[in-house]
């Protein structure tokens, strides 16, 4: 019996370390980005500010309290949440929802009066619902729409990180 126990212990530690060896890990926010400093500036998506405030934070961005002080300016333009109603059942009760998610955001270089083009970033996703369970499919679309925010927190961090290697951030 105890054979097998170890066998087991074995079996998962050769499995962490083949994971680790091929590279695999978690996905998260971390993103390698080429600028330090970051002035945000808008009113336009302040639910999505306080999570990108952390994702710069937790990079090693200072949050700058003026424009002349950042590298990189960024405007949160607008979101937009939208619920929009997939397939229905036979008595006209709704089966389906599809969610989408807009951002809408540009950046420019700290030196440079010249905005960049607005880029927006769109996420959808699809949940079943059922008047049943109201109470679980509300708890789902929160759990849906906070993972939109942040994967679009991700892409605004990638799209930031490559525009400013190749210095299209400060491009009109």
């Amino acid at each position: 019996m105890q054979a097998t126990g170890w066998i087991r212990g074995l079996l998962v530690l050769a499995l962490a370390f083949w994971l680790t060896a091929c590279g695999f890990h978690l996905r998260g926010i971390n993103e390698t980005l080429s600028f330090e400093s970051l002035y945000m500036q808008g009113n336009g998506a302040p639910s999505i500010a306080r999570n990108l405030r952390r994702a710069l934070t937790s990079n090693g961005v200072k949050l700058v309290t003026s424009a002349e002080d950042a590298q990189i300016v960024l405007e949160m333009m607008s979101e937009s949440y939208t619920k929009n109603i997939l397939s229905l059942a036979g008595g006209g009760t709704v089966r389906e929802y599809e969610l989408v998610y807009n951002l809408t955001f540009r950046a420019r270089d700290g030196k440079s009066e010249h905005w960049g083009a607005p880029q927006t970033v769109t996420l959808r996703r699809d949940f079943s619902y059922s008047d049943s369970a109201l109470l679980a499919k509300e708890a789902e679309e929160a759990r849906l729409n906070e993972d939109m925010r942040s994967e679009a927190v991700r892409e605004v961090l990638r799209r930031m990180s490559s525009s400013s290697r190749g210095g299209a951030a400060s491009a009109p």
